[in-house]
């Protein structure tokens, strides 16, 4: 299963270069070509999924296995105690490359980029009933 458009793709199969940090069966990570920090590292399945539930669970456990080995190690080379573990799941997510990637990405208090809540201007206001609701409707589709 590769996509011969995508990028992550070509570089899993050797036809783009790439700053490859480790590579297990199931799993690759390299650093970003367009680094929101220095050491911006992303995590990738070898084998093409859209998004993070199209992964079968071999994939999935590889790639936050992975992730899991690096936190440490980028933190430390990048001399961070801190960092942002995130994954965009789909276009209106903001997912660039319709391929599962993580992205780990060294932080400090000083970066600017502010925690999760920063991003979001328009916020929704919901009633303690409807999250309630939120969350039968969602049981209802495990």
């Amino acid at each position: 299963m590769f996509n011969s458009k995508c990028i992550f793709c070509r570089i899993i199969l050797g036809k783009l270069p790439s700053n490859i940090i480790a590579v297990d069966e199931k799993a690759i990570a390299l650093l970003d070509a367009f680094p929101l920090a220095k050491g911006h590292t992303l995590v990738i399945p070898k084998l093409h999924f859209a998004k993070v539930q199209d992964m079968p669970d071999d994939y999935e456990s590889a790639i936050f296995h992975l992730m899991h080995r690096l936190v440490d190690p980028i933190e430390k080379a990048t001399h961070v105690d801190s960092s942002i573990i995130a994954i965009h799941n789909g276009k209106g997510a903001g997912q660039e490359i319709e391929h599962v990637h993580i992205h780990i990405v060294p932080r400090t208090a000083q970066d600017g980029a502010g925690p999760i809540h920063s991003m979001f201007v328009k916020r929704p206001v919901i009633s303690s009933t409807d999250l309630k609701q939120l969350a039968i409707e969602i049981r209802k589709e495990l």
